[in-house]
């Protein structure tokens, strides 16, 4: 009967997030172009972006990951608000900039800023290509954590095989009719469902396992303090995580400027109705990273409960938590809100792939060019399917992948970001700095030295990066483009309040004359 229970409630949420999708094509006609598709029209204002970048930071690894890490380890998962504040603060001036570039030139992605920036188109797909293969782990990790979540909600009854195939097929549903609009519109159910269940589980583990948080904390303190500092539980000596203070301060460096160039972040970005909006969703949203310290706080709580965790299982701690306690429908309601923290930003991944392909790669096929919504829309369904066979078949190969995915995309940094407000910066030495990083990134990873000498190793690649690309940039001649730097560089948008074709403030060249 619980099984019945807590799986019904989370069937009828599910069907009501994909009627939201659906929803969300209300006045939109037949769901227009590419750009309507992928970026919301550019029309979603503060509400929905705040809601859709909300969705960066709390993904199932808020109700898996985060408490499985604060089991195992303690402190060192800090490090996941410390990276999104400080990344917010980045976006402050990022965001509005790309913002105005890609709606300047009519873009809609990473790849498509690339093969602008460089004037060369077959840029853009490499790039694509590239950042696929970064994303993709996410979709399986996604996947992953709805099934196991549907799981153990089900108390059993559902299979983790089909929880998957679940988890693939709502995320699908909607993602390919309703584009980010229909993403945003189910984030605000996510969101209203992920602050009240966090909210309530901040309340109701404390007071009931240990009558308040004044004895959980005096026994934390007493009986675990190794998890309260770094480098955490299990971290010292020559034998330990290497999570001390280098690592937590060059994955913080790392991951915030990283993040800011994140093809999912720029969909939020470009989605945006102005500049204005990205900079009030920037002072916002750090304050939702609050919650993030809930599931981290319940990893330390569960120490106690349910000690023992080892593994893939201190991932479920907060799981045992409430599946031991708490009756069905609650149990089914926090279910719910997990799983939309998985199928929102699975969603957002796959629409961005389905993006950089249908824009940068098929439309280099002459007979695809006219259709690069629909190319952009099968590419969703095959990169969905694709994360959902190897989750089914060879987990351990996105599972090993998943460990360079944000550090491999940090070295697109230079290529993306740094080319934009730099002219100097060539082809030749950007593209160099991204063959050496990524190739750094991965020796590194698959040597089993991340973090090396305790500072992480996407940190080490991107910095042999930059220098590649600087000196091939100054060694090698100028690249011969005769474009203004208006029509190249990014520029900090200024214009009237509330413009949503505010002029762009673009370093000039000495032979722009049209501005």
């Amino acid at each position: 009967m619980n099984a019945v229970v807590a799986t019904s409630v989370f069937a009828v949420f599910m069907v009501a997030a994909v009627a939201l999708g659906l929803l969300a094509l209300r006045g939109r006609g037949k769901g227009g172009g590419l750009a309507e598709w992928s970026v919301g029209g550019r029309s979603l204002g503060p509400v929905f972006i705040w809601v859709l970048m909300a969705g960066e930071g709390y993904t199932s690894f808020s109700y898996l990951g985060a408490a499985g890490w604060g089991y195992n380890y303690g402190a060192p998962v800090l490090y996941v608000v410390a990276y999104m504040s400080c990344g917010y603060a980045i976006g402050y001036v990022v965001g509005p900039m790309l913002w105005a570039y890609a709606r300047r030139h009519g873009l809609v992605g990473i790849t498509d800023m690339v093969a602008h920036r460089f004037g060369r188109p077959w840029l853009g797909a490499v790039v694509a290509v590239l950042a696929t293969v970064f994303l993709l782990p996410y979709i399986q990790l996604q996947i992953t954590g709805m099934g196991v979540v549907l799981s153990v909600i089900s108390y059993g009854a559902v299979s983790l095989n089909w929880a998957y195939f679940v988890a693939f097929a709502v995320t699908t549903g909607f993602v390919v009719v309703s584009g980010l609009r229909g993403s945003a519109w189910v984030s605000v159910l996510k969101d209203v469902l992920v602050i009240a269940t966090l909210g309530f589980l901040a309340l109701y583990v404390p007071l009931h396992y240990f009558d308040g948080y004044g004895p959980f904390l005096d026994r934390l303190v007493t009986e675990k303090s190794d998890w309260l500092t770094l480098p955490g539980h299990g971290g010292g000596g020559s034998g330990g995580s290497g999570l001390g203070e280098l690592w937590f301060i060059s994955t913080t460096f790392l991951n915030s400027l990283t993040v800011v160039i994140f093809p999912t972040t720029v969909a939020g970005y470009l989605g945006a109705r102005n500049a204005d909006a990205l900079r009030r969703n920037a002072m916002y949203l750090p304050a939702y990273n609050v919650l993030l310290f809930v599931p981290m706080l319940l990893g330390l709580a569960a120490l106690f409960v349910v000690p023992g965790l080892a593994g893939a299982e201190s991932n479920l701690a907060l799981f045992k938590l409430v599946v031991d306690s708490l009756p069905a429908w609650a149990v089914g309601v926090i279910g719910v809100a997990a799983g939309l923290s998985s199928i929102v930003p699975m969603a957002v991944f796959m629409l961005v792939i389905g993006t950089m392909w249908g824009r940068s790669v098929l439309s280099l096929v002459p007979r695809l060019a006219e259709r690069q919504k629909s190319a952009a829309q099968v590419v969703v369904v095959l990169a969905g399917g694709l994360a959902l066979l190897l989750t089914y078949t060879a987990p351990n190969t996105l599972v090993r992948l998943s460990l360079i995915s944000y550090e491999g995309m940090a070295q697109l940094l230079p290529m993306v970001l740094l080319a934009l407000v730099w002219r100097r910066l060539t082809f030749r030495g950007a593209f160099s700095g991204l063959i050496v990083g990524v190739a750094v990134v991965c020796v590194l990873v698959f040597s089993g030295n991340d973090p090396l000498g305790g500072v992480n190793a996407g940190l080490v690649a991107l910095a042999a990066n930059l220098a590649v690309a600087l000196a091939v940039t100054f060694a090698g001649p100028r690249d011969a483009d005769p474009r203004p730097d208006a029509e190249v560089l990014a520029g900090d948008p200024v214009g009237e309040e509330g413009d949503p074709l505010a002029v762009t403030r673009a370093p000039r060249s000495t032979s722009d004359h049209r501005v």
